[in-house]
C-alpha cells in the first residue's frame, strides 16, 4: 500500500505539471500575438518626438455614459472605422476576403452602397477629409482613396508600418498603428509631419486602435479593452477616460474578437456613436462626469 501511494502521488504531480504547461503555453501565445500587433512598428522612425509627453501624475478623470439610442448594426461587419456623415455612417470593415468600405443608414443598419476591397487587403480604420475618404490596410502598408459619394477609388498611398486607426484634425491625417505612438501624416504627401506618444503613469499605452476627433481631442479604442481614452492631438497626454463596460452584454458578443471598436461623432448634431467588431447594436451614447 506504502508502493502504491507513492506512484499515486508521482502520478498526480506529473498530470499537475502537465496542466500547468498547457496553461503556460495557452498564454504564451496569446501574449506573443499581442506583442505582435502592437510592436511591430516601435522601431520605425518619428519625423518629429519632441512634443511626445508623459501623463501628468493628476489624477484622471473617467465618465460613464448613458445610452440615448440604440441602432441595428450587422453582425458580421468586422468594424475596423467608423465615421458619420450627411446623416448616415460610412463603416470600414476587415478580415481578408470580407474587407469593404460601406455606407450605412443609421436608424435601420441596412447598407446602402457597398465595395469590396481586394481580398489580399485587410481593411482597418478610415476618415472623410476634404472631400476625400481615406481607407487603411493592415499590415501591406497601403491606403486607398475613394470618393465620398461614388465610391470610385481615385487613388492609393503608402505609410510605415501597421495601419489601425484613422481621422483628421484641421490639417493633418491622424494613424494609429497599434502602439502607444499616433503620428500625423501630410494629406498630400503621407510624409510624417510629427509625432505624439501616449504615456499612462508612466508607461506606454499600447493598442491604440480606431480613432475620432471629437471637439480638439483624440479619441481611441484601446484593442480588447471595454474603455475610450482621451488624448491631447498636441502632448499625448491622457485627458480622460470612458467607461463603456457593460454596453453590450457579453451574451451577445459572440465571439472573441467581437471587441468594442468604432468610433463616429456628428459635429452638428453633437451625438457619439459606439460599436464594436461583429456588434449587433450600434449606441448612441451621452456621457456623464
Amino acid at each position: 500500500m506504502k508502493s502504491l501511494s507513492a506512484k499515486t502521488f508521482l502520478v498526480g504531480l506529473l498530470f499537475l505539471a502537465s496542466v500547468s504547461g498547457c496553461e503556460t503555453k495557452t498564454a504564451d501565445v496569446r501574449a506573443q500575438r499581442e506583442q505582435l500587433n502592437s510592436d511591430e512598428i516601435s522601431a520605425a522612425p518619428a519625423a518629429d518626438s519632441s512634443e511626445a509627453s508623459v501623463t501628468s501624475s493628476k489624477e484622471i478623470p473617467t465618465a460613464r455614459y448613458e445610452v440615448v439610442n440604440t441602432f441595428p448594426h450587422d453582425k458580421e461587419a468586422f468594424t475596423q472605422g467608423l465615421i458619420y456623415h450627411n446623416g448616415a455612417l460610412i463603416e470600414s470593415t476587415g478580415q481578408y476576403g470580407a474587407s469593404t468600405l460601406r455606407r450605412v443608414d443609421l436608424k435601420t443598419g441596412k447598407i446602402l452602397k457597398k465595395t469590396d476591397v481586394s481580398s489580399q487587403y485587410f481593411a482597418e480604420g478610415l476618415t472623410l477629409f476634404r472631400d476625400k475618404i481615406y481607407q487603411l490596410t493592415w499590415t501591406t502598408r497601403k491606403g486607398f482613396i475613394y470618393d465620398p459619394e461614388t465610391f470610385e477609388l481615385q487613388g492609393e498611398f503608402s505609410f510605415d508600418g501597421e495601419g489601425w486607426g484613422l481621422t483628421h484634425d484641421e490639417e493633418n491625417l491622424i494613424l494609429s498603428d497599434g502602439t502607444n505612438q499616433i503620428r500625423f501624416l501630410d494629406p498630400a504627401t503621407f510624409e510624417i509631419k510629427r509625432t505624439i506618444t501616449v504615456m499612462d503613469k508612466g508607461r506606454p499605452l499600447r493598442n491604440l486602435n480606431e480613432l475620432e476627433y471629437v471637439r480638439g481631442e483624440i479619441y481611441a479604442n484601446i484593442w480588447h479593452s471595454d474603455r475610450l481614452v482621451r488624448i491631447d492631438p498636441r502632448t499625448g497626454n491622457i485627458l480622460g477616460w470612458i467607461d463603456l463596460v457593460g454596453l453590450l452584454p457579453k451574451v451577445e458578443q459572440r465571439d472573441e474578437e467581437a471587441v468594442l471598436n468604432g468610433i463616429a461623432y456628428d459635429a452638428a448634431g453633437d451625438r457619439l456613436f459606439v460599436t464594436g467588431k461583429l456588434w449587433p447594436k450600434l449606441f448612441e451614447i451621452r456621457l456623464k462626469n
